[in-house]
C-alpha cells in the first residue's frame, strides 16, 4: 500500500508517495512530468495528514523559500534499480547551487562500480528516471557543453530551479529543440 498527497508550488502542483507505513518518501512529481508515478507498483490512496508529508511540504515551502534544507532531513526511499539507486545517491551529493554533468556522473559510476567506463546515456536513463524530483536534485544535471535538457519536469522547470539556486546560467544553454516557454 502506497499513499499519497498534492501541494500547490511555484512549479506547479506536486504529488507526493509515501510507503505504506507512511514513514518514507518514494516519489515527488510535478503535474504533467514524465513517468508520473511509475515507480509505484500499485495504486496509492490519498492521504493528506501523514507526518512525512507534512515534514516533505516544510522542506520544500523552504527551498522555494531560497533556503537550502538538507536531503538528509527527509527519509528518502526511491524505488529502483540498484544501478539507478546507485546514480540518485550520486545525484544527492551534487551542492545546492551547482551543476554537474551527465559525463562525470558515469565516471563517477564507473569507478563505484570498478568498470573502465560507464554510458552517460545510461546514467541520463536513471537520472531521467527519478522518483524524488527536486528533493533528489537531477535538476542539477546538464549537457557536457551546457546544454540545458533531460529534465522529465520539462526544461523550463529545470531553469527555474537553476534559477532558484542561484546557479551561474552564463554557460548554460537551452537547445533548439527544448524551447522554454
Amino acid at each position: 500500500m502506497y499513499y499519497s498527497t498534492t501541494c500547490s508550488s511555484p512549479v506547479g502542483i506536486i504529488t507526493l508517495a509515501c510507503d505504506g507505513g507512511g514513514n518514507n518518501l518514494v516519489g515527488l512529481w510535478l503535474q504533467g512530468q514524465k513517468y508520473h508515478g511509475d515507480s509505484i507498483p500499485e495504486a496509492m490512496i490519498e492521504n493528506n495528514n501523514l507526518p512525512v508529508f507534512n515534514a516533505t511540504k516544510k522542506w520544500l515551502c523552504r527551498y522555494f523559500a531560497g533556503k537550502k534544507p538538507n536531503i538528509s532531513e527527509l527519509p528518502l526511499a526511491p524505488i529502483g534499480s540498484e544501478f539507478r539507486q546507485r546514480v540518485w545517491d550520486i545525484l544527492c551529493e551534487i551542492p545546492y547551487g551547482e551543476v554537474i554533468t551527465y559525463g562525470c556522473i558515469a565516471k563517477k559510476m564507473a569507478a563505484k562500480m570498478n568498470k573502465e567506463h560507464m554510458s552517460s546515456q545510461a546514467v541520463g536513463g536513471a537520472v531521467g528516471h527519478n522518483p524524488i524530483s527536486i528533493i533528489i536534485p537531477c535538476h542539477r544535471v546538464v549537457g557536457a557543453n551546457g546544454n540545458l535538457t533531460g529534465y522529465a519536469g520539462g526544461v523550463a522547470v529545470k531553469v527555474k530551479l537553476l534559477e532558484l539556486e542561484s546557479v551561474d546560467m552564463s554557460f548554460l544553454f537551452v537547445p533548439q529543440n527544448g524551447a522554454v516557454v
